[in-house]
């Protein structure tokens, strides 16, 4: 019984000390991120972690997350990236953006490998001005679990960006409207699509004008329309 007691012990013992924390002071002009998480090697962690978000005024906690899976890759000085967003490449594990456009910073936290071709998903938080805390929101979400990973914003024109593929031949970008109160509505997409085979890739774009789609298709041989 003792035996079993001791084993158990340690056993707790190690998961205990196979936590890594981080702190992230860059990343929000709010907040100071405090990042566990359940295990490390070499310079990549995953698993299970939590977030804490700390009020750089009050240095007081101001919210708690979880996610199943954070994964990341640390940097040349062995810390995690924060807010970064490169397609077929680094995504950071927290990205701080105000993704509906409505004045106040919003969250992203990595949770897994689950969106197109097992690239990083992310679970999306809205701040809420009334409740004064993050909530989820389901449709952000699911744009970062449907397609390439994390989507991109333009402040500019207030418009949320994905990115998806089938194969090597067909990509498809598409943008969204925040419409208040409403959610998302699509307003744009562009289809490259090269899987007719020859020395053509024929593009075609949808635009919503009007509450109508005006769609124009073009074809462009290969060799110009990828040069870059």
């Amino acid at each position: 019984m003792k035996k079993d007691i001791g084993f158990l012990l340690m056993t707790i013992s190690q998961l205990y000390f196979a936590q890594v924390n981080y702190v992230i002071k860059d990343g929000s002009e709010r907040f100071d991120a405090h990042i566990t998480v359940q295990s490390c090697e070499d310079e990549s962690c995953n698993e299970k972690g939590i977030v804490k978000l700390i009020d750089k005024k009050t240095n007081q906690l101001f919210q708690t997350f979880e996610s199943d899976d954070l994964s990341l890759f640390l940097d040349k000085d062995q810390k995690p990236t924060v807010n970064v967003i490169q397609l077929y490449n680094e995504q950071s594990p927290l990205i701080f953006d105000d993704f509906n456009f409505d004045g106040s910073e919003d969250l992203a936290i990595r949770n897994g490998n689950n969106s197109g071709y097992g690239g990083p998903s992310y679970d999306i938080y809205v701040y809420h001005s009334t409740k004064k805390q993050f909530v989820p929101s389901d449709e952000l979400t699911s744009l970062a679990y449907d397609n390439l990973g994390m989507f991109q914003t333009d402040h500019d024109r207030k418009r949320i960006i994905t990115f998806a593929k089938s194969g090597c031949c067909w990509h498809i970008t598409t943008e969204y409207a925040v419409i208040p109160k409403k959610g998302l509505q699509k307003v744009y997409e562009m289809e490259e699509d090269a899987t007719g085979g020859g020395e053509f890739v024929k593009v075609i774009t949808r635009n919503l004008i009007n509450n109508k789609w005006v769609i124009k298709t073009k074809k462009y041989k290969l060799d110009e329309y990828y040069k870059d």
